[in-house]
């Protein structure tokens, strides 16, 4: 195929720390707390959230990169992190509202502030979000 025609994903990992409440309002304590068990808290609960978000595109000959990812990073930084930070999901993130800010849909809402803020030919593949080191999710777009 040759590294003129290749095509590479290349990924990048951020961090944020944040508290959460998965709840419904049109339901009662109890069917919340049968669905979302601990998590359905009314004094919230938090997590070290890790995101990987994973680009791809042509390697550029000049460079050898996909993309910068020190470049990447800062559009994670400012479009994401600095929102969600040290924040209540459900309360803080003007992004997030009327969301129940469950991780999958975290990863939707983070996919959405990034998607149009890459270079041109590099592309969104995927966003990973860990809520805990047992507990993730990924999406790749529609």
């Amino acid at each position: 195929m040759g590294i003129d025609m290749a095509v590479v994903r290349a990924t990048r990992l951020v961090h944020f720390s944040a508290a959460h409440r998965l709840y419904r309002e049109d339901w009662s304590d109890e069917q919340n707390a049968e669905v979302f068990g601990d998590c359905a808290n009314p004094n919230w609960h938090g997590h070290n959230y890790e995101v990987e978000v994973t680009v791809e595109g042509p390697v550029d000959p000049e460079t050898g990169f996909v993309m910068d990812l020190k470049a990447l990073k800062d559009l994670v930084e400012r479009r994401v992190v600095s929102d969600v930070d040290h924040k209540n999901l459900n309360t803080e993130v003007a992004w997030l509202e009327g969301l129940n800010p469950s991780t999958e849909n975290v990863a939707v809402a983070i996919w959405d502030r990034l998607a149009d803020g890459l270079p041109d030919g590099i592309r969104l593949a995927k966003v990973l979000l860990r809520e805990t080191p047992r507990n993730w999710v990924e999406y790749t777009g529609e």
